[in-house]
């Protein structure tokens, strides 16, 4: 068989590792198959690019090759920030969105990364999908892509043909998804020891930190939000809530969403359970009584609405992601 061509598409601002990240995986997996028997190559990786020189981020210069036609077209992030003018850096990519269009038209498929899923949707490949980006910018993203089933939560989606993957090094989840289609369950996992990646992931939720969140044009939101997160433990009532900020049930779930991209109450678990979180992390504190302080009198419920936000049940996350060190020899507390 043919080896599949990869092409990564660079453009000025991408991130060079976001460039090289997946290539290197692939590479790394080339050799583990070939050492479990494997005959040929299964990978033909090209950088390439509508523009004839790359400036990466950092000043880094990318070797580049033409655009060519390619079986797999994987677009890196680049660097956004909360003051950069969007509008004004998706037009100079404008190239960029014109051979991702296309590549798409000829059938390719099409992988973003991290923020890379602008380009992809500015090129109208992610309208009526469900798609993924990094939570950081998954505000801006959904307020400004409103046509798309945004999954924050989501490491990894793909709909239709088209991938996207939230932040950063998601995209070694998405390579090591990539080469246990293409090699199998054995040269993945292989792969991802040699790498040190964590082949278990299911869900970016366990790293968003809502405080690092940009607040530009989001006051009514960030209100609601302030009132809910002093009242986790009430029990929710639009109505009441509604009430609170002098506007209608309807007014209130409109502009919550228009600005949040979600509904008060789904916000309201989300912390819910990043409060939970920070109490598994931190304190001796029971599951039951975790479940309690933050409005769930059942911990089944709460268990269950912890793992559908996180993929973790609550104990298998407090063994995770715990923070206090105990002495050595310590005995830990039973939970009950």
């Amino acid at each position: 068989m043919s080896p599949l061509r990869v092409g990564v598409l660079a453009y000025p601002g991408c991130f060079a590792s976001e460039v090289f990240g997946v290539p290197d995986l692939l590479a790394m997996a080339t050799h583990v198959a070939a050492a479990q028997g494997a005959a040929e190559p299964a990978y033909e990786v090209s950088v390439v690019s509508p523009r004839r020189r790359v400036s990466a981020s950092g000043g880094s210069l990318i070797d580049v090759s033409a655009v060519r036609p390619v079986d797999v077209l994987i677009v890196p992030g680049f660097e956004l920030s909360p003051t950069l003018d969007l509008d004004a850096t998706l037009a100079d990519l404008g190239p960029e969105v014109s051979s991702i269009r296309s590549q798409a038209a000829s059938g390719t498929v099409v992988v973003s990364l991290c923020v890379g899923a602008f380009l992809v949707a500015e090129a109208g490949l992610l309208g009526g999908r469900e798609a993924t980006t990094s939570w950081l910018f998954a505000d801006r993203f959904a307020r400004r892509y409103p046509d798309v089933r945004l999954r924050p939560e989501s490491l990894v989606v793909t709909d239709g043909g088209v991938t996207t993957t939230a932040a950063f090094s998601a995209m070694y989840d998405f390579a090591l998804r990539f080469i246990r289609e293409h090699d199998g369950p054995r040269v993945a996992r292989s792969t991802a020891r040699i790498a040190l990646v964590d082949d278990a992931r299911s869900t970016q939720a366990p790293y968003v930190d809502s405080e690092l969140i940009p607040t530009v044009g989001r006051e009514f939101s960030l209100s609601v939000k302030r009132w809910l997160d002093q009242n986790l433990g009430a029990r929710y009532d639009l109505p009441a809530l509604a009430q609170e900020f002098h506007v209608s049930t309807r007014t209130m779930l409109r502009r919550f969403r228009d600005e949040a991209g979600e509904t008060p109450l789904t916000y309201l678990q989300t912390a819910r359970v990043r409060r939970a979180r920070h109490w598994l992390e931190t304190t001796d504190r029971t599951v039951a009584s975790i479940a309690a302080a933050v409005g769930y009198g059942d911990p089944g419920a709460f268990s269950g609405i912890f793992a559908r936000h996180t993929g973790q049940r609550p104990r298998e996350y407090r063994a995770m992601f715990r923070r206090r060190r105990e002495p050595h020899g310590a005995t830990r507390r039973t939970e009950t």
